[in-house]
């Protein structure tokens, strides 16, 4: 057995986990939903543009952390350094119990609803319980998930290759979306019609009826929806932070985690603000959700919310949409493998410090902490078949951003406790980058309290439900 990880990760492969652990689905669906809300496609960019900023401003704040605590773990070091171990646990608990685990599943069964598009046996039912019936796409997305564990548990320089070969192939594949959606749809007046009353908002209903509504949004009816949707957006971009917990394994993290952090969330943030203007200016917002052309059902209706497949469709007629699948494959099999990779290092961080399965503090032969990327397997995969991961990656979007907030304030904390600790980075902009951030995600958390309520209380509660588990733990490890 290995007592220390292998540094055996650049910059440009911690960047590429930077990017390719943020593009997963999202991007090709979340703006249908986010129009829903608000309607309106100069404030569906401006969110976009928003998501961007926040991103790139908490990336430039973590910087001076990883910097200062180079070590595998990364947020939960950071966390534990700032307030203790509790807060550090709870932060573990949430990314186990649902954030890491829940967006593995997710994606997983993503990559497999599109390789459904191409096989659509898959969606058939291989058995039933009295509690659910299991698909052979929910078996697939198990398998993809087992698979990615497996060559991530062989050594880190499997889990290299992949990331570098798939976040290579999606990001060439979402810049030629772009590139021939910008220059095919501004030949067509699409764009224009679009922002003819570009900042009129109005939130779509439709009942179970089929019947559609649309209701004005202005005044604090309008900042509610905003910052309710924003989630679709910021979720779509998280995940950057991964490459924080696999510091252990990079080459002078000092210097690389930093860079990688702004390099990575800036192109995911410049790619996904012009996958936007691709999609408005390819397809007209409104349409009719019974319509059979992607084109008339616009981009509020897009079947199954697939707007990136609806502009595909416009560019290359129904070629498109087997291309989008192939290209959300590529995607969501490549965001994987980054999450796969970097989450175990989290929970073995944990198990040495007596917070997590005893056996996950383990490497093995490649240096790999083996134990901890099954564990991990082990409940991603259940996540897959209870049908419940959609509902959890909702609540722990709320849990995530509390978090960031803890995480960057404790730069300010850190500051004055350890004044004369070394740090390579310092944040960017300090005080006032920082401070905007936390601002601006605490005037979104208060958002999602008052008009989601049951989505950010259940966040909230799966976060104080470690405390009970903390204690239980702690008093295990004392009456040892």
């Amino acid at each position: 057995m290995q007592t220390d990880a292998k540094k055996s990760l650049g910059l440009l492969d911690a960047t590429l986990l930077v990017s390719g652990s943020m593009i997963g689905s999202g991007i090709f669906i979340v703006s249908t939903l986010m129009l829903r809300d608000i309607g309106s496609p100069a404030w569906l960019l401006v969110l976009w543009v928003l998501t961007g900023l926040i991103t790139v401003f908490a990336a430039l704040s973590y910087g001076e952390l990883a910097g200062m605590m180079p070590n595998a773990g990364g947020q939960y070091v950071y966390i534990q350094r700032a307030y203790g171990k509790m807060a550090s646990f709870l932060y573990g608990w949430t990314v186990f119990t649902v954030i890491q685990t829940g967006v593995i599943a997710a994606v997983a069964v993503a990559f497999a609803k599109y390789t459904a598009i191409f096989f659509p046996e898959l969606n058939d039912v291989v058995f039933t319980t009295p509690f659910l019936a299991v698909t052979w796409a929910q078996l697939l997305a198990i398998a993809s998930v087992i698979f990615l564990t497996y060559s991530n548990a062989r050594g880190v320089q499997n889990g290299k290759v992949i990331q570098f070969v798939f976040t290579f192939a999606k990001l060439f594949a979402l810049g030629a979306l772009i590139v021939l959606g910008i220059y095919i749809g501004l030949k067509t007046d699409v764009f224009a019609m679009n922002f003819a009353d570009a900042w009129k908002a109005t939130k779509t209903v439709v009942s179970d009826g089929g019947s559609i509504s649309q209701i004005s949004l202005t005044g604090w009816a309008l900042v509610g929806a905003l910052g309710a949707t924003i989630i679709n957006s910021l979720f779509s971009a998280d995940a950057w932070n991964n490459v924080t917990f696999i510091a252990g394994e990079i080459k002078d993290p000092k210097k690389n985690i930093p860079k990688s952090l702004f390099f990575g969330t800036l192109i995911v943030t410049v790619i996904y603000i012009l996958a936007n203007v691709a999609y408005l200016a390819l397809l007209p917002i409104n349409g009719s959700p019974d319509a059979l052309n992607p084109i008339d059902q616009g981009m509020l209706f897009a079947s199954n919310d697939r707007v990136g497949a609806s502009a595909a469709y416009v560019i290359f007629g129904d070629a498109g949409i087997l291309l989008m699948a192939g290209l959300i494959m590529v995607s969501t099999f490549g965001c994987n493998n980054g999450l796969v990779l970097a989450g175990s290092r989290l929970f073995y961080a944990m198990s040495k410090d007596g917070l997590f399965f005893k056996g996950a503090a383990q490497l093995n032969a490649n240096g790999v902490p083996a134990r901890a990327l099954w564990i991990q397997c082990a409940w991603a995969s259940v996540l897959c078949l209870s049908g419940k991961y959609g509902d959890l990656l909702t609540y722990s979007t709320f849990a995530s951003l509390l978090f960031y907030i803890l995480t960057i304030y404790g730069i300010f904390r850190l500051r004055k406790l350890e004044p004369d600790t070394p740090r390579p980075y310092k944040a960017w902009g300090y005080p006032f980058i920082p401070a905007l951030y936390i601002v601006l995600t605490l005037a979104i958390c208060v958002d999602l309290l008052i008009y989601d309520f049951r989505n950010a209380g259940m966040g909230l509660f799966i976060v104080l439900l470690g405390i009970p588990v903390y204690y239980l733990i702690e008093s295990k490890r004392k009456a040892i």
